[in-house]
């Protein structure tokens, strides 16, 4: 565990892999912390220098006053990468992470030779709805939301496994300051315009049984990028890396082959 002070945030890192291999950089989704992609790990070949970290507010990293805009959450990975001299990353986001990922490729393309927009949009929800889900987790805490969240996270078939536990665990454990700043992220932001200029290698993966960001919405969001992919993760929910993590594992290899990645 390290971590990297960059000045108004402290973000809480780790590099696993071979640290001179090529750079893949993990963004995890709100209410999770950078544990969302120890399941894949073991599937992924050698030779890469795996980056992840919490986002503000989440997992180990510090917590300032919210609310959050989705340019302070692109601009402390930014701010990392820099710090540790990582430059043409695969960027894999999930969820708001797949918004960081979008804003930084517009941002810092020099960063990133290719993205992979996972479970997420350009757009994700109404202001109204995350204003309500903002002002519930201020009133009752992330635990009076956790039951809907798990519905909307993981497939039917896995809600009935005992590893449920952990990752509802893992969600009301999160600072509700946290998850309630990095809402108003995703509440403002909308990236139609700014991710239709992108021009870069792109694959979009969606699950089946996605109830917080569809697969057509994750299809719209990538066919604004030409020459982007698409992969559908069957039995799958938001998290299919947690659900399917051989499969995501081989689409996210396949990517890094296809695009000279590795």
């Amino acid at each position: 565990m390290q971590i990297a002070d960059l000045g108004d945030v402290k973000l809480h890192y780790r590099i696993d892999g071979d640290p001179d291999g090529v750079p893949v950089v993990f963004s995890n989704s709100l209410g999770t912390d950078l544990r969302l992609w120890d399941p894949i790990l073991p599937y992924l070949p050698k030779g890469l220098k795996l980056i992840r970290y919490d986002k503000r507010g989440h997992g180990l990293s510090s917590m300032p006053r919210g609310p959050y805009s989705m340019g302070a959450l692109v601009r402390d990975v930014e701010r990392l990468m820099d710090l540790l001299e990582i430059k043409n990353a695969l960027f894999v986001g999930l969820s708001i992470g797949g918004m960081t990922a979008q804003g930084l490729a517009v941002k810092r393309l020099d960063l990133i030779r290719a993205v992979v927009l996972s479970n997420t949009g350009a757009k994700i929800g109404t202001p109204e709805v995350w204003d309500q889900r903002i002002a519930e987790v201020k009133a009752n805490g992330i635990e009076a939301l956790a039951d809907g969240i798990m519905e909307r996270w993981f497939s039917k078939g896995f809600r009935s496994t005992l590893e449920l536990e952990l990752w509802r665990n893992m969600l009301v454990r999160q600072p509700d300051e946290g998850y309630a700043g990095c809402s108003a992220a995703i509440s403002g932001t909308d990236f139609y315009t700014p991710t239709s200029g992108l021009r870069l290698p792109t694959l979009g993966i969606a699950g089946s049984e996605d109830g917080s960001t569809p697969p057509d919405l994750v299809r719209e969001t990538v066919d604004l990028i030409p020459g982007s992919q698409f992969h559908l993760i069957r039995k799958a929910g938001h998290l299919p890396c947690v659900e399917q993590p051989e499969e995501y594992a081989a689409v996210l290899t396949k990517f890094m082959r296809d695009t000279g990645h590795i």
